[in-house]
C-alpha cells in the first residue's frame, strides 16, 4: 500500500491529488494508495524522505526542506499551475487590491515556512522593508485541528492580525464570514512581476521510487490527469471527498472553488514554471545554482502529463 499527505488537507490545489486517491482514480490505474488526512506542512516532506509515505502534494519546493537542492526527488507533475496562494485583508481597510504598499504598518498572519517564505519574498519584491518593521509578519494562531482553513477568520476576529495570507480556502471561510475581502491573487497576476511563477502545486516523489517502479509513477500521472478533467467537467464531485474529510462549511465550499480553479488544473510543468521556481529558490536560499529542468522534473513522464 502507498501512502500520501498533502501541505494542506482542504487547499483547492492540492485537493486534485487527494480526489484522485478519494474517487478511486489511482485504484482505477491498479495503484493502491492511502490518503492520511494530517497537515503536511509540519512534516511530510520528512516522511516522504524516511519512507513513510511515497507521493507528497504540495508547493513545488516543499520537498528541498528534507532533500536539499531537490537531490533524491523528482516533480511528478503538476497538481495545477501558477503559484496560488491568498491574501485577505479586513473588509474595513480601505484600500486598493493589489497594492502592496498600502500594507505599511500592517500585520499579516501567515502559517508554516512554505507560505511564510512566498509572502516575505512577495514583500521584499515589493520594495517593503519587511526586516524593519514596514509589515509584520506574525505566526498564525494554533488551529484547533488538522486543517488551518479557519486561520484567517481567527487572525480578524481576534484582532491577532489585520490580513491573512493563505489558500483559497482561508479566503473564501473569512469572506463568507463577511470579515475578510480579498487583496492578492498570485495566480491571476497579483503582485511584483514574476509573483505567479515562485511556485506551483506538485506531486513530488523520491527518485528511488520512479527507478524501482516507474510504472507506478507513470500510474500516478495518469491518474492525477484524469482527476483534473473529472473535476473540471463535474466539479460537484469535490462535494463528496469534502463530506469525508471535512464536512461543513469546507465541504460546501469546495466545488465552487474547483469551479474557479479548474482552467489551472494541468499536470505539464513547463519550462517557464520551472525557471520561475529556480528564480525563487535561488533567492530563498534552497539552492546555490539553477538547476536545469531535467534535475527538478521526472522528464520521462512528459507525454503523459501533457494528458
Amino acid at each position: 500500500m502507498y501512502k500520501m499527505m498533502v501541505a494542506d488537507v482542504d487547499s483547492p490545489s492540492y485537493f486534485v491529488a487527494v480526489a484522485a486517491v478519494k474517487l478511486g482514480f489511482f485504484a482505477r490505474e491498479g495503484v493502491p494508495v492511502e490518503f492520511i488526512p494530517e497537515y503536511g506542512a509540519k512534516n511530510a516532506p520528512e516522511r516522504l524522505r524516511d519512507g513513510v509515505i511515497h507521493f507528497l502534494g504540495g508547493p513545488a519546493f516543499a520537498a528541498t526542506r528534507a532533500f536539499p537542492a531537490w537531490q533524491g526527488v523528482k516533480l511528478l507533475c503538476a497538481l495545477s499551475q501558477n503559484s496560488y496562494w491568498f491574501m485577505g485583508v479586513r473588509k474595513d481597510l480601505d484600500i486598493t487590491r493589489g497594492d502592496l504598499t498600502a500594507l505599511q504598518g500592517l500585520r499579516i498572519a501567515s502559517s508554516f515556512a512554505f507560505p511564510r517564505t512566498a509572502l516575505r519574498h512577495m514583500l521584499i519584491e515589493a520594495g517593503i522593508d519587511v526586516d524593519g518593521g514596514a509589515v509584520r509578519i506574525v505566526e498564525s494562531l494554533p488551529a484547533e485541528s488538522h486543517m488551518h482553513s479557519r486561520d484567517g477568520i481567527k487572525a480578524i476576529q481576534t484582532d491577532h492580525a489585520d490580513g491573512f495570507w493563505g489558500n483559497g480556502m482561508r479566503l473564501a471561510l473569512a469572506e463568507q464570514a463577511g470579515l475578510a475581502k480579498l487583496h492578492i491573487d498570485t495566480r491571476r497576476g497579483d503582485g511584483p512581476e514574476g509573483t505567479k511563477h515562485y511556485n506551483f502545486a506538485a506531486l513530488t516523489v523520491t527518485d528511488a521510487l520512479i527507478e524501482q517502479a516507474p510504472e507506478v509513477a507513470a500510474a500516478a500521472v495518469r491518474a492525477i490527469t484524469a482527476t483534473q478533467k473529472a473535476l473540471s467537467a463535474d466539479p460537484s464531485l469535490a462535494r463528496q471527498v469534502g463530506d469525508e474529510l471535512f464536512p461543513g462549511p469546507e465541504a460546501e465550499l469546495m466545488p465552487a472553488l474547483i469551479a474557479r480553479d479548474a482552467p489551472f488544473y494541468q499536470a505539464e510543468i513547463t519550462q517557464a514554471a520551472v525557471d520561475g521556481l529556480n528564480r525563487f529558490a535561488l533567492a530563498n536560499r534552497l539552492i546555490t545554482q539553477a538547476l536545469p529542468y531535467e534535475q527538478l522534473v521526472a522528464a520521462q513522464f512528459a507525454e503523459l502529463r501533457r494528458g
